[in-house]
């Protein structure tokens, strides 16, 4: 079987990760329920970084397919953002422009509060602070997706100018993770924090969405992050596509958490 694509960053860092061989990956076809009964298609990926072992729906989909960031892309803004001085800290507020969107995002926000509630007017002034040129040296070095910035600096990972396969986006967490990103360490630990959505006595649960469009006006859907229990963290991304009137918001965590639960997570007995 043909070694992951993301592995091979891995390798050029000079970080330990497992190939992606027949005797360290399971293909578990039982999720497709999970997909079918939300009338979308899509794969998830899962690493067990204690036993280096993948278990994988929809391989081909997986680590050939690339499709746009969306809001997923917050997690490298952030990083670029924070490493480049353009953001302070988690606590920076950036002010409202006074555009009416959405509520959660029609006020001030920190960085914090901008990325839990994915206020893309937040970073896309982030991305006009980094500027072109500084954002397409860092896509180059944290081997970001295709590298590709198209010409506006504020939505090209919401037009499909950006683009990032499944394979590279578990990646990229798994190196989050262990402060492994070819960036500093502050940026990193920042990022980490902030992505943390659930915390309690069996498991955390930390993860960043995404949700965007395909050319063709489909809906395509994210989330990707890690689940730890027991101080052992498991690394997964869940890529979903649908009909444009696809409630992804619902659908995606619905999917997240009927596999990991499936998978045996959320008791704390992994």
């Amino acid at each position: 079987m043909l070694i992951i694509r993301s592995l091979f960053y891995f390798f050029v860092f000079s970080f330990y990760f497992s190939a992606c061989t027949p005797n360290n990956v399971t293909i578990e076809n039982s999720l497709k329920k999970y997909f079918d009964a939300n009338k979308v298609t899509g794969t998830f990926g899962l690493f067990d970084n204690s036993l280096g072992h993948f278990t994988i729906y929809n391989l081909s989909r997986y680590k050939d397919s690339a499709y746009l960031p969306a809001s997923t892309f917050k997690i490298v803004n952030s990083l670029i953002g924070i490493k480049t001085g353009v953001i302070f800290n988690e606590k920076m507020v950036i002010k409202w422009d006074g555009i009416k969107r959405r509520p959660e995002w029609d006020k001030d926000l920190t960085m914090e509060e901008a990325f839990k509630v994915s206020a893309v007017p937040y970073y896309q002034e982030v991305a006009r602070r980094i500027g072109k040129d500084t954002m397409l040296q860092w896509l180059d070095s944290l081997h970001y997706g295709n590298h590709k910035i198209g010409n506006r600096i504020d939505s090209f990972w919401l037009d499909n100018s950006l683009k990032i396969t499944p394979d590279e986006q578990l990646g990229l967490v798994k190196q989050l993770y262990f402060e492994q990103l070819p960036i500093d360490k502050r940026p990193q630990r920042i990022v980490k924090t902030v992505m943390l959505q659930e915390n309690n006595a069996n498991y955390k649960l930390s993860y960043k969405t995404g949700w965007g469009y395909r050319e063709n006006g489909n809906a395509i859907g994210w989330i990707v992050g890690w689940v730890e229990e027991n101080r052992h963290p498991y690394f997964f991304v869940l890529n979903v596509e649908g009909p444009n009137d696809t409630d992804m918001k619902t659908v995606r965590l619905n999917i997240l958490k009927g596999i990991l639960k499936q998978l045996g997570f959320f008791e704390g007995k992994k």
